[in-house]
């Protein structure tokens, strides 16, 4: 079971906090660190204030050596799919082939009236992401001069440059538990599918609906499922966590991974069982580093 660090920059947090969280992911052995894209907090005063995500992502493949680094997930809402294959191409390259891409729909529209970003009904934006993800991905694989002509974007003799490290491109993440457009949008165009902060029964039958939908298209896929952490050694220090980042314990408990180390394995037993091989844990608290050093000795060395 991979394990990857997840973080929630808007909630508040400078790109030197998300450094010594990424430094000290890789130092404790950890597989990725992962950062949401988001410009406007969920609750809290955000303070400092927003960071960009590809922004930082391409300043810690420079600060880094190991760790894969990626987002869970862009908006396609953010920005132009030529832009964007350009900014992931470059911070590939920047981090010597390290770099994965989430891409979704978006769906927080107070961040988008904040500062200005539009944001169409649904089916505009599941339309736009599919355009983007044949953009992205085309760009990234084209052997020269490329064109593309949809309903919401027209590229005209691009030169699809640069190119990443990767090749023919970074893996791509699609997430969500959607029962149609979804399935079909993993099985054809990504590389992982990932079910975020649902229960293991919830998660299994997402895994189902795209496993039918990759059969069609034949594409492999990684499966994932991303989860809030909150461990302690005993009860008072789970208490400690659980109210650093704002949440009941028993609640915790029932909707994330949280508990003992030994009920945070057994709980990933759980995820491993229905086929997930990969994890994402959503540290809330990126002061408490110790808690990083718990999962790395008391939950990472113990799973299979």
């Amino acid at each position: 079971m991979d394990l990857r660090i997840f973080t929630e920059p808007q909630q508040g947090a400078t790109y030197d906090d998300l450094l010594r969280v990424a430094q000290a992911t890789e130092e404790l052995g950890f597989d990725a660190f992962f950062r949401s894209d988001h410009y406007l907090a969920m609750g809290g005063d955000g303070l400092p204030g927003p960071t960009d995500a590809w922004l930082t992502l391409a300043a810690l493949g420079r600060e880094t050596k190991r760790i894969r680094l990626g987002t869970l997930v862009t908006a396609s809402t953010f920005r132009l799919p030529g832009v964007l294959a350009i900014s992931v191409a470059q911070a590939d390259q920047m981090s010597g082939g390290r770099i994965e891409l989430g891409l979704g729909t978006g769906w927080y529209a107070e961040e988008h009236t904040a500062y200005g970003i539009p944001f169409p009904p649904l089916r505009e934006r599941f339309e736009r992401l599919e355009e983007q993800l044949q953009i992205v991905t085309g760009l990234w694989a084209a052997q020269g001069p490329w064109s593309f002509a949809g309903r919401h974007y027209q590229l005209q003799d691009c030169p699809a440059l640069p190119k990443p490290t990767q090749r023919p491109g970074p893996p791509v993440i699609i997430g969500g538990v959607g029962v149609k457009r979804t399935p079909r949008l993993a099985a054809t165009y990504a590389d992982e599918y990932n079910v975020p902060f649902h229960d293991v029964g919830d998660t299994e039958a997402g895994f189902g609906r795209v496993r039918a939908a990759s059969a069609a298209t034949g594409r492999p896929l990684v499966y994932s499922a991303a989860q809030v952490v909150c461990v302690g050694r005993d009860d008072a220090e789970l208490a400690r966590r659980a109210d650093a980042i704002g949440r009941d314990v028993e609640a915790v408990r029932k909707e994330g991974l949280a508990g003992s180390p030994a009920e945070v394995v057994e709980k990933i037993g759980r995820f491993a069982e229905i086929g997930a091989t990969r994890l994402y844990l959503q540290v809330l608290d990126l002061d408490d580093l110790d808690h990083l050093e718990l999962i790395a000795s008391e939950v990472a060395r113990q799973l299979p």
